[in-house]
């Protein structure tokens, strides 16, 4: 008789990694709290025993709602924010609580990601945004951790996919429609977080792309890098804006970004679209009420399908895994 396995323990876990069992529990409850190069070498060990926080699994039997996790960056801007809202209103009639687990860091995400999978007191993963490595996807398919990912493709997850760089083609088609030849871009092109994805590079290259078909390629004095800060933004404006021979319309990057525009435009009394035609991308809320034309991106829509194909793969444990690609509209008001 082949003698039996014996389950491991937070013990046998403590006295691989060579750390004490406090520190194992901290790096799976709080992670960010935890040296990286420590945390990484416990959850290699908890990777190869096998190890399942025994007092994890019992409190998730006792619940009576499940609860479904979203990693975002930057939660509280508006895009995020209305992405939030699409998966909140799929969750509405469900026994599921959300849980949001914000990230400012590559420490923090690479945290969450080693320990979500692991402590199993989730039922199920939305991640927005953020670019996510095959060691990480591994261990959330071998805990068996549904998870869906927003503007990030990997094969082994569900997918939500945004054309970004053919947003700014179709920008760049428009005002060539409308016989712009001397166009400006601004963006966050250069952002600081390293744990982020950032479509405005994918943005920034459609735009620029069609108008060097056309044959008036947009020069680097033109392509202004704005932070995503209302200040920045609006330095960035003024620069573009008092040149000697000003653009006669502007792509920003975001919708957020072309509200300082405005602002920046109306204060040197230029007047929309007549002295500068001005797009956006996103299409917040904010957008419609302002007058601006932007690319709309459906952000409900992504958050609210995350949802709806996180539930069905709850439903269903051997789901045929799905890359939804969502359209992008130009939406025509006022200011182009």
């Amino acid at each position: 008789m082949s003698p039996v396995q014996k389950t491991p323990t937070i013990y046998d876990v403590a006295r691989e990694a060579g750390v004490s069992i406090t520190t194992v529990s901290r790096a799976l409850n709080k992670p960010d709290r935890v040296n990286p190069q420590t945390r990484a070498r416990i959850m290699e060990v908890i990777d190869t025993l096998g190890f399942v926080p025994k007092a994890e699994a019992r409190a998730r039997a006792m619940r009576r709602n499940g609860r479904i996790g979203v990693i975002t960056p930057f939660f509280t801007a508006p895009s995020f924010v209305q992405r939030l809202r699409g998966v909140a209103s799929a969750l509405a009639h469900e026994h599921y609580e959300l849980v949001i687990y914000p990230v400012d860091s590559v420490e923090q995400l690479q945290g969450y990601l080693a320990s979500i999978p692991i402590v199993g007191n989730l039922d199920g993963l939305i991640i927005m945004s953020l670019a996510i490595e095959d060691q990480d996807v591994r261990r959330l398919v071998e805990n068996a951790m549904p998870a869906v990912l927003i503007e990030y493709l990997n094969q082994e997850l569900h997918c939500i996919v945004i054309r970004d760089e053919q947003g700014g083609y179709m920008v760049g088609e428009y005002f060539l429609r409308k016989g712009h030849r001397c166009m400006g871009f601004i963006g966050d092109i250069e952002p600081p977080e390293r744990y982020a994805i950032h479509p405005v590079r994918l943005r920034l290259q459609g735009f620029k792309s069609v108008l060097e078909q056309a044959g008036v390629p947009l020069s680097k004095e033109y392509i202004k890098q704005a932070p995503y800060t209302p200040e920045g933004s609006r330095q960035a404006a003024y620069e573009l804006l008092t040149m000697d021979k000003r653009p006669t319309a502007i792509f920003a990057a975001s919708d957020i970004q072309a509200l300082s525009v405005m602002k920046v435009a109306r204060q040197l009394g230029l007047k929309i679209p007549e002295d500068v035609a001005l797009i956006g991308f996103d299409d917040i809320d904010m957008a419609d009420y302002v007058d601006l034309t932007t690319v709309r991106q459906h952000l409900d829509e992504s958050g609210r399908l995350a949802a709806e194909l996180l539930l069905d793969h709850l439903k269903n444990p051997k789901p045929i895994l799905q890359h939804i690609t969502l359209p992008l509209t130009l939406i025509e008001r006022a200011t182009a």
